[in-house]
């Protein structure tokens, strides 16, 4: 644990959701991989995101998803999620849904039904903090087309709106712009790719793909990050950077099942639209995967 430890502190695993070859969600599976992940030494989990398929589920099944997190998480592991939707009365909804779950946070893009101005931003950031719980943002332009620049993060933290924000822009240098605009906002890596420079400029948490994988060599990159251990953290950086990288792309949740797949950990299909890595993209993936395994890392 970090010093300082709030509910989105250390490392906090976007974690897979399980489906079976009928693409029903596993539940059994999914709360052993909560309790593993927890056992493993992470310190949440982020259930209904991207990496989640959030997208894809009914309400009830969003609900669901929720509550066996909850159910599997022991005392003093977070379980912040996903409250996306594309309009503020339903993300509040799930807010109020998370709340009900005794979760103690949550996450929450911008509108991601239109290209939203900043009115528009703020009205829905808000709307969700007023159903009471800690919301930590997530600023990913590339899938929303909506960027939370600095200014936009200082309004909505100095209105108290906003506890932190996972930042997925990839920009290493956005930290220390968001740093001098709202002092005070934690800044969360939230791209894996980017996550040693993120931490060394002082980001108290990391949201993440790749610990569903390799959980003990991640908080291993993060704690040696956070105490400036580089000695340790640039060497397994480099040797998981092949991995992390895909984080970053399009076929993220294909690659990272994948990945769960080839060290024994149950990753599975994923459900339409995603379909299945090209032959090429699956190649990299297993060879990358098996080389930081062949690494004795896990």
């Amino acid at each position: 644990m970090v010093a300082d430890h709030r509910a989105w502190h250390g490392v906090i695993v976007a974690a897979a959701l399980p489906l079976t070859d009928d693409l029903t969600i596993d539940f059994d599976r999914y709360t052993e991989h909560v309790t593993w992940l927890a056992a493993e030494g992470c310190d949440g989990v982020a259930p209904n995101g991207s990496l989640g398929e959030y997208q894809t589920l009914t309400p009830r099944e969003r609900s669901q998803v929720v509550r066996a997190a909850t159910a599997a998480a022991p005392e003093g592991f977070t379980v912040m999620p996903g409250v996306a939707a594309y309009g503020s009365a339903e993300a509040c909804r799930w807010a109020e849904d998370a709340a009900e779950a005794g979760c103690p946070a949550v996450m929450l893009l911008p509108p991601n039904g239109y290209r939203a101005d900043e009115r528009a931003v703020i009205a829905h950031y808000r709307a969700v903090a007023d159903v009471g719980l800690p919301v930590v943002a997530y600023n990913n332009p590339t899938d929303t087309k909506v960027d939370l620049t600095p200014e936009l993060l200082a309004r909505l933290h100095g209105e108290g709106l906003i506890v932190a924000v996972k930042e997925f822009t990839g920009d290493a240098r956005r930290i220390y712009h968001i740093a001098e605009r709202a002092p005070g906002l934690d800044v969360l890596a939230g791209a894996d790719d980017v996550t040693l420079e993120l931490v060394l400029a002082g980001a108290p948490g990391w949201v993440s793909g790749y610990p569903n994988v390799f959980p003990r060599a991640c908080v291993e990159l993060f704690r040696a990050a956070r105490a400036g251990d580089l000695a340790t953290a640039l060497p397994l950086y480099r040797t998981l950077h092949p991995l992390l990288r895909w984080d970053s792309r399009t076929e993220f949740v294909q690659a990272i099942k994948l990945s769960m797949d080839l060290v024994g950990r149950y990753g599975g299909p994923c459900r339409p639209p995603r379909t299945p890595l090209l032959s090429s993209q699956a190649d990299s993936v297993r060879e990358a995967t098996e080389t930081v395994a062949a690494a004795g890392h896990r």
